[in-house]
């Protein structure tokens, strides 16, 4: 038990780490390659596609090969795609390597999680997946709090210190008592019309959908618009990471696991939501670095339950099923997909234009709202 958890704990720090990763290089990377917000909206849309490929492939993959080969293979990719990416010298080279960063980092989501069912029943799903994923939140602290305090901005540093942690995971992943391939035929697409004929999946799935969009949309462009509103890089780097990430995993990590048994994964779900509307909103009115960082932090909080709620509900829903796991996080991703472009979109050529493209945040955390009722009045 001891190793299959660490096994687990560590994918997610991984894929913690990775999330963070574009967000935190993003600065440099426009400087050493000229790029404009639209060119970079359209690097994060590489990274999505890569994670909505591998959620397509992360069921048939668990079901024909089992969780162990599938999490080490993962690892194996993104370990491939951190060692590429210093030596990647153009706009399609690194596209290129955040695809494949994205694919592995996709599939460890899915094959890390769908491991909480191999940890007994003496916590709530809720609580399993709250518990495992506030490493997510420890890998985007360390993130940007090491690449702005300890790295000075050197990327390469950063890209090696990810791939280490990368390649013990990968040992602890190979050595763990993971399950390995279900004896059943057919296992591979296992449920997959039960899944995609059920109503409740498809809302599930599009609380994952506007949440990852809304997530991941501050991971990708918080450091971006900070700096445009005349904040240091540092300071902004500082504020993703002591900020929202620090949030993330306190939320996760203290709050959720005392909030009272009765309220059900959909009830804190849509408090989550409603909170996540007003604490993005505020978050763009931020004009200093102190307050940035204060409401970054608050609105990290509000987020912190909902991506692993999700996964809790899709779990329960479908008893542990990876295949129904994987689907419904390929809309997560595609959240991923259209939102970075459409927030580069809206900030054109200009920085400074992202305070109003990043507006979509609040807009989406509104729909999540709306969503959460109609799911919380079929269950």
């Amino acid at each position: 038990m001891v190793l299959l958890t660490l096994a687990a704990v560590s994918g997610v720090l991984v894929y913690g780490m990775i999330a963070a990763l574009l967000g935190t290089i993003l600065p440099e990377l426009s400087k050493k390659l000229n790029l404009t917000p639209a060119q970079m909206g359209r690097i994060a849309l590489a990274q999505a596609v890569g994670l909505v490929l591998a959620s397509i492939a992360v069921g048939p993959l668990i079901g024909m090969a089992g969780k162990k080969v599938a999490l080490v293979l993962a690892l194996a990719i993104v370990g491939f795609g951190l060692f590429s990416l210093p030596k990647s010298g153009s706009f399609g080279a690194v596209a290129g390597m955040l695809l494949t960063i994205g694919f592995g980092g996709g599939i460890i989501v899915a094959g890390a999680n769908s491991l909480t069912s191999e940890m007994g029943n003496e916590m709530t799903e809720m609580t399993k997946t709250n518990l495992l994923n506030s490493f997510f939140g420890l890998g985007g602290l360390l993130t940007p709090f090491i690449a702005a305090n300890l790295f000075k901005g050197d990327s390469k540093k950063l890209l090696g210190l990810i791939f280490v942690v990368t390649m013990v995971s990968l040992l602890l992943c190979a050595v763990g008592p993971l399950p390995g391939a279900p004896a059943e035929a057919g296992a591979a697409f296992a449920g997959a019309g039960e899944v995609l004929g059920s109503g409740a999946f498809w809302l599930v799935s599009l609380l994952f959908f506007f949440y990852i969009a809304c997530e991941v949309g501050v991971w990708n462009w918080l450091v971006q618009h900070l700096v445009a509103q005349g904040i240091p890089e540092k300071s902004a780097l500082n504020a993703l990471s002591l900020g929202f990430a620090l949030g993330l995993l306190l939320g996760r990590l203290l709050v959720v696991p005392f909030l009272p048994k009765d309220l059900s994964p959909v009830q804190v779900t849509l408090g989550a939501a409603v909170l996540m509307a007003v604490t993005t909103y505020l978050m763009l009115q931020a004009s200093s670095a102190t307050m940035a960082a204060g409401m970054v932090f608050v609105a990290g909080l509000a987020m912190a339950p909902v991506f692993p709620n999700c996964i809790a509900i899709t779990l329960t829903m479908f008893k542990g099923n990876p295949t129904a796991l994987g689907l419904a996080l390929v809309f997560g991703w595609m959240g991923l997909a259209v939102s970075s472009p459409i927030i580069g979109a809206l900030g054109g050529g200009d920085t400074k234009k992202l305070k109003t493209a990043l507006l979509v945040l609040p807009a989406m955390s509104v729909v999540m709202i709306g969503i959460s009722f109609v799911l919380m009045g079929r269950s």
